[in-house]
Parts: C-alpha cells; sequence; structure tokens
C-alpha cells in the first residue's frame, strides 16, 4: 500500500537544530509543507553530498513556505558531532532529526531491519500532514535538491489550482493540464 495522501503517523524524537537540541513531533510538521529526508547514516559518503545539496537549496525552500527535516537512525548527538567537524554538513540550517528507536523511519517503511539503517526516503507533506511526494532510492543512489524543490512547486500549484496537473519535468509558469474528455488520446 501506498503512503501517498495518508496521514503522517505519530512520532515525538530530538533533534538538532542551529546549535541546539529541539523536540520535533508530527504536529511540528503541520501548518506548512514539509520535507521529511531520511539517510543511511552520519559520517558516510553519498549522505554528506545530499545533505549538502538539500542546504545548499534551503533558502529557496524557505522562501516557499516549506521546512526540511533530515533523519538517520543516528542519534542527535551524532548529529551534532557530524555538523560541528564536517564543512559541508555545518551549512545545514533545517532540523536533523535523530531516530535511534527507527520509530519515524519504520513510520515512513524506509527502515532496512537487517542494518538498521534507513533507505535514501523523501516526502513531502502537505500543510495538513498529508504526504503528497513519495521517492525511495537505494543506498548507492543519491538524490538531487533540485528536482525535489520542482516536484514540492508542482505539489504547491495542484493544491492551489483544483483540476490542473503538471505534466512531466513541468516547471513554474509552464503551461498545465486540465484532464477532460477532450484530452483523451490528444496527447
Amino acid at each position: 500500500m501506498s503512503l501517498i495522501n495518508t496521514q503522517i503517523k505519530p512520532f515525538k524524537a530530538t533533534a538538532f537544530h542551529n546549535g541546539d537540541f529541539i523536540e520535533v513531533t508530527e504536529e511540528s510538521l503541520k501548518g506548512k509543507w514539509s520535507v521529511v529526508f531520511f539517510y543511511p547514516a552520519d559520517f558516510t559518503f553519498v549522505c554528506p553530498t545530499e545533505l549538502g545539496d538539500l542546504a545548499d537549496h534551503y533558502e529557496q525552500l524557505q522562501a516557499m513556505g516549506v521546512e526540511v527535516y533530515s533523519v538517520s537512525t543516528d542519534t542527535h548527538f551524532t548529529h551534532k558531532a557530524w555538523h560541528d567537524s564536517s564543512e559541508t554538513i555545518n551549512k545545514i540550517k533545517y532540523p536533523m532529526i535523530g531516530d535511534p528507536t527507527g520509530q519515524i523511519t519504520r513510520n515512513f517503511e524506509v527502515m532496512i531491519e537487517e542494518e538498521g539503517l534507513a533507505l535514501r526516503g523523501t516526502f513531502v507533506m502537505n500543510p495538513e500532514g498529508e504526504i503528497k511526494v513519495v521517492e525511495t532510492n537505494d543506498s548507492g543512489i543519491g538524490r538531487n535538491a533540485g528536482d525535489l524543490v520542482r516536484k514540492i512547486q508542482a505539489a504547491q500549484f495542484i493544491a492551489e489550482n483544483p483540476g490542473q496537473v503538471c505534466p512531466a519535468a513541468w516547471q513554474p509558469g509552464e503551461e498545465t493540464l486540465a484532464p477532460s474528455l477532450d484530452l483523451v488520446g490528444k496527447i
């Protein structure tokens, strides 16, 4: 069963954010667009490239009304140590959630049970806490934050424009489609 259009499940966790430890719950994700960005582990290889790419797009996402939460099964203490020791991770301004029990990782169905690590899962929630975008990659396949931005722009557009849909590779300002009988077989 897909998680698309389901509500985020309850959780409570500690995150490292801007030099402090903060509590984050499912309620923290509501009221705005949110991204939950799972990755396997701190102090690894592909993970810092993805988190750095996301940090480079964070200001743009914030301007779009989006908050980002990265999650791994490491602790919030490990996130702080990584933040303090890595130039790439040091530029992160979004909350880094520790999920050492795996509850959040299991809630989003991205836990690799035999390893105790998360797959590379990306989830976008609308302000009501409904999951609108799900992307899951194998551990060796890094994600592109620019494409994530485009997907969020499309999700926000269709939320604001009922009856419209965004075709492949759609960019803001480009033409959308209004599904109807008249379009059947004409695209």
